[in-house]
């Protein structure tokens, strides 16, 4: 994505305050809308972190709060707007299906799948949504939001800290662990799908017997 080197580049050209603003924002944006690559701009900001032009503790609290806010903003979206506001428009980054599939996870697994919500890149803004409409505990939802994005976000700065001083480098590197990440992802999900289809089909058939 071109437009994300020159963001970066942007980035890089600002006083230091301003980069800390904009990282945060990044990463509320990032929640927000799906396809903005926010764990790049963290990675980013990590690397910054590595030619000691910002400092590690200001980078991951303003990722931090970037993230958890962009969660809670949608969490309250759902919670304002209801499931039948999503299931007749069904946006195209918040599709009616998705959306339907997440609250037969949270049926499922309830207020862990918040816990996990960071760990599935592509739909954690669906989990937000799903989250809302179910009318979870808002408390609880952010404690669970803040550790997730806590964890997450410490990876992806340990990582991008970690790798080296050039950010070619830095972003080659990452794009190969994030691609492996989302196909370990999709087969997970994917065997997790096939097992509650073959579950739902049992119980199926033997209530008709």
């Amino acid at each position: 994505m071109p437009w994300v080197d020159n963001f970066l580049r942007f980035l890089d050209s600002l006083p230091n305050g301003l980069v800390y603003v904009l990282l945060g924002v990044s990463a509320f944006v990032e929640n927000v809308f799906p396809p903005i690559p926010g764990d790049t701009i963290t990675a980013f900001g990590a690397f910054l972190v590595g030619t000691r032009r910002l400092t590690f503790g200001g980078v991951y609290v303003a990722t931090l709060a970037g993230s958890l806010a962009g969660f809670m903003f949608l969490f309250w979206i759902g919670r304002l707007l209801g499931r039948r506001f999503f299931i007749e428009r069904d946006y195209r980054f918040f599709k009616a299906q998705d959306i339907g599939r997440a609250e037969e996870w949270f049926k499922r697994y309830g207020y862990f799948l918040i816990l996990l919500n960071r760990f599935f890149p592509g739909i954690r803004s669906v989990i937000s949504i799903a989250g809302g409409i179910s009318h979870l505990k808002v408390l609880k939802v952010a404690l669970l939001a803040l550790i997730s994005a806590a964890v997450w976000n410490l990876i992806w700065m340990l990582i991008g800290y970690s790798i080296g001083n050039n950010w070619e480098t830095v972003k080659e590197r990452l794009g190969y662990i994030m691609l492996r990440y989302n196909i370990a992802i999709l087969v997970f999900l994917g065997i997790a799908g096939a097992i509650f289809l073959f579950k739902m089909m049992k119980k199926r058939r033997l209530s008709k017997s």
